[in-house]
Order: structure tokens, then C-alpha cells, then sequence
């Protein structure tokens, strides 16, 4: 049976139009910053606390535009479907840093990631949205 993972992710984007892209540790695929949506927590909240726990960034929900709801197979978890509220967030050239569980971070151009081993999540489904 097929389980279902709650979370809000950022399409983080600089002035030049990269977008920052994190892998957690001991895993391979890159994704979105963000995370799990706790219980009595709205998306744009659980996004503020996951934005300010993975990389540092101290964000204002109201700085966030709702882009829409997706949904692909889990990366990192078999047999779990990721179910994502994703939020735009334009930064300035700010030092963003990898803190708890993200072991790295990259800034890719949306529209040529590259060889990045991806989440399906943002392989087919962010990252595409964005580009139209």
C-alpha cells in the first residue's frame, strides 16, 4: 500500500534566475528545501520553520507565492507518494549555508539542471512548471 508524505517545498530563485537545489544526508537525489507539514501546521508555516532549520533563512510567510500542489513518487522512501505545497520565493545573492540534515546545496539553472541526480518530484514536475 502506497503512503502519502505531506510537505512544502520552495522554488528558491536568485535575481539571476538560478534555483537552489539541497541533498540530505546519506541520500543522493537533490530536491526542493522544505519539508514535512506538521500536524495543525498551515504549508506556509511548515515551509518558514523547514527553510529556517535546513538552511538558516529567516523567511515571512507573506513573502511566499503559492504555485500549486504536486505530487511524484517519494526519493528517498519506497512506496511512499510525496505530496508537495510549492512556494516561489525570490532571494537576493544572500549566503545561504546547509545546516541539520542537508549535506549540500547547489544553485542550478532551472533550465539546464545538468547531470544532477534529481527527485522525481523536481525532475518532472517543479522544475518543468517553472520553465513554462
Amino acid at each position: 500500500m502506497t503512503k502519502t508524505i505531506r510537505i512544502a517545498a520552495a522554488l528558491l530563485l536568485r535575481p539571476d534566475g538560478d534555483t537552489l537545489l539541497v541533498r540530505k544526508r546519506g541520500t543522493t537525489a537533490f530536491m526542493q528545501p522544505g519539508g514535512k507539514i506538521e500536524p495543525q501546521e498551515a504549508p506556509g508555516q511548515a515551509l518558514v520553520r523547514e527553510l529556517f532549520e535546513e538552511l538558516g533563512l529567516i523567511v515571512e510567510t507573506e513573502a511566499l507565492r503559492f504555485l500549486g500542489t504536486f505530487q511524484a513518487p517519494a526519493a528517498n522512501e519506497s512506496e511512499h507518494i510525496v505530496v508537495a505545497d510549492v512556494f516561489r520565493l525570490d532571494v537576493g545573492d544572500i549566503a545561504i549555508r546547509a545546516a541539520a540534515e542537508i549535506e549540500e546545496i547547489r544553485w542550478v539553472s532551472p533550465l539546464r539542471p545538468g547531470n544532477l541526480p534529481m527527485a522525481p518530484l523536481t525532475e518532472h514536475h517543479i522544475l518543468p512548471f517553472h520553465r513554462q
